[in-house]
C-alpha cells in the first residue's frame, strides 16, 4: 500500500488554465491606514465635512426639550398615537413590499419565456478533474456543494435547450437554427430580421444614385432621439415608412409607440440643409450571388426577394440545441436569454436537476454514492462498507485505527497521526558564525533547513488509513476533515407469515423469509451530523446545498453497481 496524496479540492483552479493558477496580488498589502485627509479651507472647505457629522461651532442641532427649534420657531404639532402600519417611524406609509414580491412581480409583468426545456450539464472535461481528485483523495465531498461551484461561473457548464411536445405529438414552441452563425430563434420572422441586419452586405450592395431635390421649403426636420438618424418631415412622403423601418431594424425590442415618443422636432438649419443634400440622392439595392443582375430600388423590394430566394436555405428547425454557459448569457434572441437567465436563477437556489447529470458524469467515472442520516448525498471513491473486527482476521494496525477512530468522535487526520504515531522533537538548529566571519573564511552559506518529513511510523499509519478509506470502512469529510467509520447495518424486520386459505396447501413462498440479516438502507451507515465547522474545508461555505431524499444508494456497499441521485428535494 501506498501513502495515499493529499492534494487541495479546489473547484476555483480546477476549471483554470495553468498560467492562472496564481495568487491574486493584494493591492492593499501596504496600506498602513490612519491618515488625515487633506483639509479643505475656505468657505464650505474642511469644516462643512465635520459639521455634518456632528463637528464645528455649529451649535446645537435639532429639536430640544422643550419643543421649540434653535432659530426660535415653534415645534410643529406633535402626533400622539401609534405609528402606521409600515416602519416604525414611518407615519402613514402602508406595508412596505418585500424585495423577493417586487422581484416575482417584475418576472410576472416582463415577456412570458418561451415554452422550452433548459438542462444544465457540466463541462466534461473539468467533471474528469473532479473524479480524478476525489480519487486521489478518497474523500466524501457534497453532491449539492459540487453542482452549486459549478454554477458559479459559466465557463463550467452547458446549456441544452430543447422542445416541449404537447400530449397530440405538436411542439408547443418551434426553435430555429439560423446555418451562418449558429444563432437560435423562434420564429421564421426573427432568423429574416437578424440575418437582414446583420449580414445584408453578403446577399445586397447598396449603390448612391444622384436624383431630384425635394421641392418646397422645409423649416424643420424630425430626427430620432436615441441614434441622431435625420428622418425629415412629418408632413413628407416617405417618413411613416423610414420611420417603421428604423425601428425594426435597430430598435425592435422597443415598443413602437415608445420609440416614436422618443422623435424629436428639429429646427436647426444646418441639419436641415443636410437632410436636402442626403434626399438629392437615392439608393438603389444590387442582388448578389443570383444567376441574373437585379436592381430593386426600396428596402421592401429586398426584403422580398431575400425572403422568398434566401431565406428557406438558411435556417432549419431543430427539437434541441446545446451552448456554452458564456453563450447563453448574450444569445441574441432575448426571449431566450431570459429563459436562461431564469433557469439558471432557480438551479442557483436548489440544483437538483445539475446534480442529477453530474451523479451520471461521476457513475461513468467509477465514484459511488451515499447519504448522511438519509439527507446530504455525497459523493467518494467508494461506498461505507461496515467492517467486522469481531468475524474478519485484521493486522494489529487497522484494529488500531479503527478502534480509535471509534473511541474518539470528531477525529481528523492529523490528529490520529499525530496521537498514534507522533512524530520525534526537532532539533535546534545550530548557531552558525556572523556572515562576515563566514565570507572570510570562504565557506559557502549554510543551506536553509529542510522541511520535516513523514516518519516511517506515520507513512506505515498514513497507507493503512488510505485503504479503509478507498475499501469504504473509514469514511472522510471532505468539508470538516473528520473521520468516521461504516456503522453495522440494521437488521431488516421480518415479514408475517401469510395465513394460508382454508383446504389450500401451503406453498414454499408462504414461509417467512430467512433475510434477516440483510442490510437496510445506507442512511444507516453514517449516525453523524456533518458539522458546520470547516478547519480542513477545501470546498467554500457559501455553496453549501440542501439535501435530497431520494434514491441515492443508501446501503453500505452492499450492491455493486451505482444507483441514481435524488429526484426530489427533502
Amino acid at each position: 500500500m501506498s501513502q495515499t496524496p493529499d492534494p487541495e479540492f479546489d473547484l476555483e483552479t480546477l476549471f483554470l488554465p495553468a498560467w492562472a493558477k496564481q495568487p491574486a496580488a493584494n493591492k492593499y498589502a501596504n496600506f498602513a491606514g490612519g491618515e488625515d485627509r487633506p483639509r479643505r479651507d475656505g468657505p464650505g472647505g474642511g469644516d462643512r465635512g465635520r459639521r455634518g457629522f456632528g463637528g464645528g461651532d455649529r451649535g446645537p442641532r435639532g429639536p430640544r426639550r422643550d419643543g421649540a427649534r434653535p432659530d426660535g420657531r415653534g415645534q410643529g404639532p406633535r402626533r400622539d398615537g401609534p405609528p402606521g402600519p409600515g416602519r416604525a417611524g414611518d407615519r402613514g406609509r402602508g406595508p412596505r413590499p418585500d424585495r423577493d414580491d417586487r422581484r416575482e412581480e417584475r418576472r410576472e409583468t416582463g415577456p412570458p419565456t418561451p415554452d422550452l426545456a433548459v438542462t444544465f450539464i457540466p463541462e466534461e472535461k473539468g467533471v474528469e478533474g473532479l473524479a480524478r481528485q476525489v480519487r486521489l483523495t478518497g474523500r466524501a465531498y457534497p453532491l449539492f456543494d459540487i453542482a452549486g461551484l459549478i454554477l458559479r461561473k459559466p465557463e463550467r457548464y452547458n446549456l441544452k435547450l430543447g422542445v416541449v411536445k404537447k400530449p397530440d405529438g405538436t411542439v408547443a414552441q418551434p426553435m430555429f437554427l439560423c446555418s451562418l452563425d449558429d444563432t437560435l430563434w423562434l420564429s421564421e420572422a426573427e432568423v429574416a430580421g437578424h440575418l437582414l441586419q446583420r449580414h445584408f452586405d453578403t446577399f445586397y450592395a447598396s449603390e448612391r444614385i444622384a436624383g431630384e431635390t425635394p421641392k418646397g421649403t422645409y423649416t424643420f426636420v424630425a430626427q430620432c432621439g436615441m441614434s441622431g438618424v435625420v428622418l425629415g418631415p412629418p408632413n413628407y412622403h416617405g417618413y411613416q415608412e423610414k420611420l417603421r423601418q428604423l425601428h425594426a431594424e435597430r430598435f425592435s425590442r422597443m415598443p413602437f409607440e415608445a420609440f416614436k415618443a422618443r422623435v424629436r422636432i428639429v429646427k436647426d438649419e444646418t441639419v436641415v440643409k443636410q437632410w436636402l443634400e442626403d434626399q438629392s440622392f437615392k439608393t438603389a439595392f444590387n442582388a448578389l450571388n443570383v444567376s441574373e443582375p437585379l436592381k430593386f430600388d426600396t428596402r421592401a423590394e429586398v426584403e422580398h426577394h431575400f425572403r422568398t430566394t434566401h431565406l428557406p436555405n438558411l435556417f432549419k428547425p431543430v427539437e434541441s440545441q446545446t451552448v456554452t454557459g458564456v453563450a447563453a448569457r448574450v444569445l441574441p434572441c432575448l426571449p431566450l436569454r431570459q429563459l436562461a437567465r431564469v433557469a439558471w436563477e432557480d438551479q442557483s437556489k436548489f440544483p437538483l436537476r445539475l446534480a442529477t447529470t453530474l451523479s451520471q458524469q461521476f457513475g461513468g467515472h467509477g465514484l459511488q454514492f451515499f447519504k448522511v442520516n438519509k439527507t446530504v448525498t455525497h459523493v467518494c471513491v467508494a461506498r461505507p462498507h461496515f467492517l467486522d473486527l469481531e468475524t474478519t482476521p485484521v493486522s494489529g494496525s487497522i484494529r488500531r485505527l479503527i478502534e480509535f477512530i471509534n473511541a474518539h468522535p470528531r477525529c481528523t487526520r492529523r490528529k490520529l497521526l499525530d496521537t498514534l504515531a507522533p512524530a520525534p522533537p526537532r532539533q535546534p538548529l545550530p548557531v552558525h558564525a556572523p556572515e562576515a566571519a563566514t565570507a572570510e573564511a570562504g565557506a559557502a552559506p549554510a543551506a536553509a533547513p529542510a522541511e520535516p518529513t513523514m516518519t516511517p511510523e506515520q507513512e506505515a499509519l498514513n497507507a493503512d488509513l488510505h485503504w479503509l478509506v478507498h475499501e469504504g470502512h473509514v469514511i472522510e469529510f471532505a468539508t470538516n476533515g473528520i473521520l468516521e467509520t461504516a456503522k453495522r447495518p440494521l437488521p431488516r424486520p421480518e415479514r408475517p407469515a401469510k395465513k394460508p386459505v382454508a383446504g389450500t396447501k401451503p406453498s414454499a413462498t408462504d414461509e417467512p423469509s430467512q433475510t434477516a440479516a440483510a442490510p437496510v438502507e445506507a442512511g444507516e451507515v453514517v449516525t453523524s451530523e456533518i458539522p458546520a465547522e470547516t478547519p480542513e474545508s477545501s470546498l467554500p461555505a457559501e455553496a453549501t446545498a440542501d439535501p435530497s431524499p431520494a434514491p441515492a444508494p443508501d446501503v453500505a456497499a452492499s450492491a455493486p453497481a451505482p444507483e441514481p441521485v435524488p429526484t426530489a428535494a427533502s
